[in-house]
């Protein structure tokens, strides 16, 4: 596999090996070790997959215990992560990232940096590890559009929101 640090500390974008044939594909999609030795240290312990349609916007949602690692299986959505950790040196910036069912990309993003993503095509499966268990009451939420932030959302369609995303805080009221 394929490891490559981005701009936001420790955070990593990953290409795993595929293997391709008239039959199909073989991808190792994750293995304790290997992702160990390529720095992701966390102990996963709770998979989870969402079905997004288009337009879709889920996030910007963090917790300061949980890291995450994001996977497309089915469509294209663009994956967003934002480092909010106090005293990070890349405090305060995103990075967005397209991840597909096609070009396999994984990203690695640390406990206490927000995430979201928008759909971009109907029906996108993405699956991600986590080294928390969800509890609402670790999780903080960020406004997807927050000005200080300013995301470049690659779609000009006003996206589709949950309630609990829509009435999200900006990053200066939490």
């Amino acid at each position: 596999m394929q490891v490559k640090p981005i701009t936001i500390a420790g955070a990593l974008l990953i290409a795993p090996d595929v293997f391709a044939d008239e039959r199909g594909f073989f991808k190792e999609s994750f293995s304790a070790e290997r992702y160990r030795a390529a720095g992701v240290t966390d102990v996963f312990i709770q998979d989870n997959v969402s079905v997004s349609k288009r337009h879709v916007l889920r996030g910007l949602h963090g917790d300061r215990r949980m890291a995450k690692l994001i996977q497309v299986l089915r469509g294209e959505a663009f994956d967003v992560l934002v480092d909010v950790r106090t005293g990070s040196p890349t405090y305060g910036r995103w990075e967005g990232f397209s991840l597909t069912e096609h070009n396999h990309a994984q990203l690695y993003i640390p406990a206490g940096c927000l995430h979201g993503f928008m759909a971009m095509t109907d029906d996108v499966i993405l699956s991600y590890k986590q080294s928390a268990t969800y509890n609402p009451a670790h999780e903080f939420c960020v406004r997807w559009n927050d000005p200080v932030l300013n995301i470049a959302w690659p779609s000009a369609s006003e996206p589709r929101l949950s309630a609990k995303d829509a009435a999200a805080p900006l990053l200066s009221e939490i």
